[in-house]
């Protein structure tokens, strides 16, 4: 049974910090890129970051770059996404995505404000 489960998501305030986990199970994890999207409520999905699948290339949006760091544990079939020097823009659910097979999770919400 394919699975992930995001978490780590919450309220915080702008400057601050989160650190997002997506635990992965039923597949060949490290076989797959992994990335995270966000999606706000009228707003189109957006990636935020993807990762190789041994961890030996990273893309991000523009919006995000220099701000959130992608990485990944093998060993641990999780994926994980630093969030730092948050802006209210960065409010959204975001999901992680097995790159090929098109694995989502179910989310974690992230709300930055004051």
């Amino acid at each position: 049974q394919v699975q992930l489960v995001e978490s780590g998501g919450g309220l915080v305030q702008p400057g601050g910090s989160l650190r997002l986990s997506c635990a992965a199970s039923g597949f060949t994890f490290s076989n797959y890129a992994m990335s995270w999207y966000r999606q706000a409520p009228g707003k189109k999905r957006e990636l935020v970051a993807l990762i190789t699948n041994n961890g030996g290339s990273t893309k991000y949006a523009e919006s995000v770059k220099g701000r959130f760091t992608i990485s990944r544990d093998n060993a641990k079939n999780t994926v994980y996404l630093q969030m730092n020097s948050l802006k209210p823009e960065d409010t959204a659910v975001y999901r992680c995505l097995t790159v090929g097979l098109s694995y989502w999770g179910q989310g974690t919400q992230v709300t930055v404000s004051s």
